[in-house]
């Protein structure tokens, strides 16, 4: 039998220099190797006090990056693909999507929200604030549209029940938007008092089947994190 691959993911720490940091790109590749099932080792790595070690393992780099088989891996994309390569079935879940339009799903919207939050300008919020829900609208509007299985199985389907963004299993996209999708909440309550329209029913669904997967919940960071790392970006509004 083969030996099973000795997999290292080096990922940003918190303030307190141990638990999970708020890093979207770190939650993004520890969700996929937790819903591979692949053993690995996690190490949180402060950055003010980063060891020696990091600086030999991936110099320049900032984490996330992948020790596999002490062989370093420094690109995010690039390690999600190598993992999809390497970790496969039977042994684990393939993660590809099925449909392209999967990839693309809310791809905007990240951007739209920092564009909300960082404004200082009241004459603009009106409109960022716009944008900002438009792109929450298209993505809510994706995931209420069945997709070409679902409606093979039911002709007559107009509203989507599906889990996830390419149908009931969580696939790489998921592990993409997700961890952007958890910040956005936890900024906007926090900050803009604004939280995601509870009536976007496809995305409301999305987020709750979301927080029952280990894969998610186990890997997001403390919302205190996340607003503590937001505090220097999020500024008051110009009066």
């Amino acid at each position: 039998m083969a030996e099973k691959p000795k997999l290292q993911l080096f990922v940003k720490a918190s303030d307190d220099g141990e638990s999970i940091g708020n890093c979207p790109f770190s939650q993004r590749l520890f969700m996929i190797l937790m819903h591979k099932g692949c053993p690995f080792t996690l190490t949180t790595v402060d950055m003010k006090r980063a060891p020696e070690v990091l600086k030999d393992l991936a110099p320049g780099s900032q984490p996330p990056f992948l020790l596999y088989d002490n062989e370093v891996k420094t690109d995010t994309n690039k390690i999600e693909e190598f993992l999809e390569e390497h970790l496969v079935p039977p042994s684990y879940p393939s993660m590809t999507p099925k449909y392209k339009e999967s990839t693309t799903a809310g791809n905007d919207i990240f951007h739209k929200f920092s564009a909300y939050v960082k404004n200082q300008s009241p004459p603009h919020e009106d409109n960022l604030q716009k944008n900002f829900l438009r792109s929450l609208l298209l993505l809510d509007r994706h995931l209420c549209t069945p997709l070409p299985h679902e409606l093979a199985k039911d002709p007559k389907m107009t509203e989507s029940k599906r889990k996830f963004l390419d149908g009931d299993e969580l696939t790489l996209p998921d592990c993409n938007l997700l961890p952007k999708l958890n910040i956005i909440n936890v900024v906007c309550k926090h900050f803009r008092h604004f939280e995601i329209p509870k009536d976007l029913k496809g995305l409301s669904r999305y987020m709750n089947n979301a927080a029952q997967m280990k894969s998610f919940s186990y890997t997001c960071p403390n919302q205190q994190e996340i607003i503590m790392f937001y505090r220097p970006v999020v500024k008051p509004m110009a009066r």
